[in-house]
């Protein structure tokens, strides 16, 4: 799969996730988003930079349990339920957000 973002191809896995991590921007957020059937909105840009966030100071992915703590922690109780994140990226944090925010595929992952 690929994506065309600004007169750039960008190679996504047959899977949709981002190939090269460093190519992700905003711009391929959207792109991806499309494929996944999600329109991004506020509410969403606020989990995608949550996760990159928690990525880039830990190396890893969060955990749900531990991305929705964070969640509780920056935006309250009524916005870190698994539920509310199922609400915006209908495949969860791991196979949807994450993807999404360009973050790399967990194993065993598809």
């Amino acid at each position: 799969m690929q994506l065309e973002i600004n007169g750039k191809t960008i190679l996504l896995s047959e899977a949709g996730w981002l190939e090269d991590l460093s190519e992700w921007t905003e711009e391929v957020a959207h792109g991806i988003a499309k494929n996944e059937n999600v329109e991004l909105t506020p509410e969403h840009w606020d989990i995608i930079n949550l996760a990159r966030e928690y990525f880039e100071e830990y190396g890893s992915v969060a955990e749900p349990r531990v991305f929705s703590k964070l969640m509780k922690e920056k935006f309250g109780a009524d916005r870190n339920s698994q539920q509310y994140i199922y609400s915006l990226f209908p495949y969860g944090l791991i196979k949807s957000a994450n993807k999404i925010a360009g973050l790399p595929r967990p194993k065993g992952c598809s």
